[in-house]
């Protein structure tokens, strides 16, 4: 197994029956879950893979049956700095901690953005974060979305958050005001990938990832709305991409949000709130999952953030007063 270090752990796993026929490449996330498809590629090519002693070709067609050997590359002490910043904890017990996100705050260290992160406070909060993978991140929001976000503690609950995003069983719902006026709720199915043009952001595009966006009406005002959103799958800018995609780019939205416009007859209370917001109109507001030590059912909320709440106050007096 050239490339393959033997300090990590040995997973064994067989190929379901029912798989009899498919490639192997696409059938290894069921016999190593939670562990993503793109990731379980690259071990293969790395000789972490064996069947029979021998690295398979991820072209070979499965009978079923087959027992796969999967050598667990060693874990990495994180060399990210642990920082004393204050964090907003909702839960925490030894397994998860749950944090309420403030808009601005970066989820973990990147160009740009070495340190100040909630990557470091949680390696200052919590330590035993260090052994773990991205210090225990399974999913993030960008700089400039406010919410709720799940940090796994230890190795059992990183895998099984890990599964629970991919089999879709953790849910995530967002708020986001958009530009326009969506006439129902409805569902996005569209793939994300990388903009063929600017890498910097991400498009609806044949060649990118599956991505699924449910979206239901909150509040309607003369120009804007209020969207209640709910994740099935987890892409990069994935709201913001899907509804600008629909033409109902969010509020503030500095990468997708297209050019600025203010609707007529806009009071100067409303062309201020407007301006005055500069971040996408984006909070994660409601965070549910099965704990992945216990099993049970745990749901939190996040109350609206006061500029998010400002905004909307500032639509609905604008919309009361065209009434």
């Amino acid at each position: 197994m050239a490339g393959a270090s033997e300090s990590g752990e040995v997973v064994i796993g067989a190929v379901p029956d029912e798989a009899a026929g498919e490639r192997l490449d696409k059938v290894l996330a069921k016999v190593f879950p939670p562990h993503s498809r793109s990731q379980l590629q690259v071990w293969l090519k790395e000789g972490r893979i064996t069947l029979a002693n021998e690295t398979p070709s991820g072209r070979l067609s499965v009978a079923g049956g087959e027992v796969l050997r999967l050598q667990m590359p060693p874990l990495t002490q994180i060399k990210w700095v642990a920082e004393p910043l204050a964090l907003s904890v909702v839960h925490q017990d030894e397994h998860i901690v749950v944090i309420d996100k403030p808009c601005g705050l970066v989820v973990h260290p990147g160009a740009g953005n070495p340190a100040g992160t909630l990557a470091n406070a949680i390696l200052h909060q919590y330590p035993a974060a260090g052994a773990l993978p991205r210090a225990g991140i399974v999913h993030r929001l960008d700089k400039d979305t406010s919410g709720l976000l799940v940090v796994a503690l230890t190795e059992l609950a990183r895998r099984e958050l890990i599964r629970g995003l991919e089999a879709r069983v953790i849910s995530r719902e967002y708020l986001a005001v958009v530009n326009g006026r969506p006439i129902s709720g409805g569902t996005v199915d569209a793939s994300i990938g990388r903009h063929p043009r600017n890498r910097l952001k991400m498009a609806v595009t044949s060649k990118g990832r599956p991505a699924v966006t449910h979206y239901r009406l909150g509040q309607r005002f003369r120009s804007h709305t209020l969207l209640k959103l709910q994740l099935q799958t987890g892409r990069t800018h994935q709201i913001r991409v899907h509804m600008a995609h629909l033409g109902f780019p969010l509020v503030g939205d500095p990468v997708y949000g297209g050019r600025f416009q203010l609707p007529p007859r806009s009071s100067p209370q409303l062309i201020a709130a407007l301006q005055g917001f500069k971040r996408q109109a984006l909070h994660a507001a409601v965070l549910a999952l099965a704990h992945p030590a216990t099993g049970e059912s745990l749901r939190w909320e996040s109350v609206i953030p006061s500029d998010f709440a400002a905004l909307i106050d500032a639509l609905s007096i604008d919309a009361a007063i065209e009434a």
